[in-house]
C-alpha cells in the first residue's frame, strides 16, 4: 500500500471514529465532520484508482507502440 492510500485509509478510519463519537455524544457537528472526513478518504481512494488505471493504460499503449516500432525496424 502506497503512502497516499495509507493516508486515505487513515482519513476513513478517523472519520468513522469522529462520526461514532458524535453519535454517541449527540454532537451533530462532530458527527458531520467525521462523515466528511470519511467521505474525503473514499473520494481520494477513487481518484487514486483512476490515476492507477490511467497509468496502466499508458503503459499498455507504450508497450504496443514499442512492439510496432520493433516490427518496423526488422
Amino acid at each position: 500500500m502506497d503512502k497516499d492510500r495509507m493516508e486515505n485509509t487513515k482519513d476513513k478510519v478517523a472519520g468513522k471514529v469522529h462520526e461514532g463519537a458524535g453519535k454517541l455524544t449527540g454532537d451533530k457537528k462532530e458527527e458531520s465532520k467525521g462523515k466528511a472526513q470519511n467521505m474525503a478518504g473514499k473520494v481520494k481512494d477513487k481518484l487514486a484508482d483512476v490515476k492507477d488505471s490511467a497509468a496502466g493504460a499508458m503503459e499498455e499503449l507504450k508497450d504496443k507502440l514499442d512492439k510496432n516500432d520493433d516490427k518496423d525496424h526488422e
